[in-house]
């Protein structure tokens, strides 16, 4: 696959998962709009705190580890006998866990969210027992995605996330008035059944795989699941936050659980659109590369992607630090949503856009570490990091600082996460070479600058003029942060604005 034909399937993946993210962004809006940040809106989001966590960690990591094993196998009788097993394995697993979380949805609630009161447990509890079965089909569904990337069906397998996201906002909306709450549990699962339905119609449609259970002991199918427990851990750090943040919030006031969720999905939105396009298209191909021993073109990939990634994402996060309040006040300030709900809502996406970059590099740099099947050491990282020092730090700044707190825990072991993950890169890839050492020195030259620009151009800007109306001043804080981006890359000589003057030039 060429550079510009990938930049190309990129572009579309990355439309269409737009498109779904907003759907599921104003799923969340809705649900602000209908409850603000009352005790029904933290149970809605507690209840699908586990079955979103699964599809994905587990759902991903089943993703990431399958296309790295079907990758490197040549022989078509081969893989169908793998992609058998390893369905029947999967369907075994997860009917016995949903089984599980159906009849234990009381014991489950209570043991992670100990702070809850009584009704907010009560509530979380009761609508985690609808909600768990969503859990099956997501994770079932990740692992169909991922068989139609293998088979270059990149747009496809990004539209399913629009049928789910799509579908269950609009259960939610339609079925509240007579269900309340519960219009967001069914929401859910219907909407993750309506997702595994289409999977299923497109790939018996284009012949990929006839679901015959076939229970064979399989070297790969083992292969593949030892794999995918360090992936799960290593690779699912952002949403293993999330979880921590819901488990320390419960001991806070009311309403926390709800803002801390609310800013980081704002946080989450850019970089997981991007994200999950360069993912997608990016790992089969990454993998076949590994398989072909291409080591020069895979540190020159690693390379291009943590460039597009940064100065796609350090704009956004200096821009959301400085219009943190307009922004919340657009998206959530609504019905319910009151301008106290945005007052503590607003300290927390200030923190969070901080570490945005970080988290969309550690989600990007693990992939490397799994083409090449070195699981473990990224692994180990986020146990450093995440469930070691986020821990640590969430129990020394909750105290002092409340949910802002949990942000900063956040925030800083991304970062450090980040590092250490740079740093073992160097025993993975074949990029030591002293020409591409030189341009990444000159590169972060350049994004240190702008990143430095940038912040002292808003600052200045948001002094002189900051209008009352929320939509007035994202559009004249967007416009100047677009003038500056333009200047910057002509004065600090940016490739992709060369890139995009060709794009211009072909089309006349």
């Amino acid at each position: 696959m060429k550079g510009r034909q990938l930049l190309t399937i990129i572009g579309s993946v990355t439309l269409i998962n737009f498109i779904a993210r907003v759907l599921g962004f104003f799923r969340e809006a809705v649900a602000g709009y209908q409850f603000g940040t009352a005790f029904q809106a933290d149970s809605i989001i507690i209840a699908y705190t586990i079955p979103n966590l699964l599809y994905i960690t587990a759902g991903g990591a089943i993703a990431t580890a399958f296309i790295s094993v079907y990758g490197k196998i040549e022989d078509p009788r081969e893989q169908g006998k793998y992609l058998e097993s390893f369905f029947s394995w999967l369907m075994v697993g997860l009917t016995l866990l949903t089984v599980c979380f159906v009849l234990f949805s009381d014991i489950i609630i209570n043991l992670l969210f100990t702070g809850l009161d009584t009704h907010t447990a009560v509530l979380s509890a009761r609508l985690f027992q609808v909600m768990a079965p969503a859990t099956f089909f997501l994770i079932l569904s990740m692992w169909l995605r991922s068989l139609l990337t293998v088979n270059d069906r990149f747009a496809i397998a990004a539209i399913s996330t629009l049928v789910m996201n799509g579908s269950f906002l609009v259960i939610a909306v339609l079925l509240f008035p007579w269900l309340d709450a519960f219009a967001h549990g069914y929401g859910a699962t219907l909407g993750a059944i309506l997702m595994f339905v289409f999977l299923i119609y497109v790939i018996k449609k284009n012949r990929l795989f006839h679901f015959r259970l076939t229970f064979h002991r399989s070297e790969k199918v083992w292969r593949t699941f030892m794999m995918m427990v360090p992936v799960m851990l290593g690779g699912a750090t952002l949403h293993i936050y999330f979880l921590l943040h819901r488990v320390f919030a419960a001991w806070l006031d009311e309403g926390f659980i709800t803002a801390l969720n609310h800013t980081s999905k704002l946080v989450q939105m850019p970089q997981s659109i991007l994200m999950t396009a360069v993912t997608t298209v990016i790992m089969p191909v990454l993998s076949r590369k590994v398989a072909q021993r291409e080591d020069r073109h895979i540190a020159n990939f690693f390379s291009l992607g943590l460039h597009l990634l940064a100065l796609a994402i350090i704009p956004i996060s200096v821009f959301l630090y400085f219009y943190a309040e307009p922004t919340v006040q657009a998206v959530f300030q609504y019905g319910q949503f009151t301008e106290a709900s945005t007052a503590m809502a607003v300290p927390l996406l200030q923190v969070f856009a901080i570490g945005m970059f970080f988290h969309a590099a550690n989600v990007y740099i693990t992939r490397f570490y799994y083409a090449y099947e070195r699981s473990i050491y990224p692994l180990i990282v986020s146990l450093v990091s995440v469930v070691g020092l986020n821990v640590l730090l969430n129990i020394a700044l909750i105290g002092p600082l409340g949910a802002t707190g949990l942000a900063w825990g956040t925030t800083i072991s991304a970062g450090f996460n980040f590092l250490l993950l740079l740093l073992g890169l160097k025993g993975v890839i074949e990029w030591g070479k002293k020409p591409l050492r030189k341009a990444m020195w000159a590169t972060l030259g350049k994004f240190t600058s702008l990143t430095i620009i940038i912040t002292v151009g808003l600052a200045l800007f948001t002094s002189v003029f900051f209008p009352a109306n929320p939509f007035v001043a994202l559009l004249s804080g967007g416009a100047v942060l677009f003038v500056l981006l333009i200047a910057l890359f002509i004065v600090l000589r940016f490739p992709e604005l060369d890139f995009i003057k060709d794009v211009m030039k072909n089309r006349k």
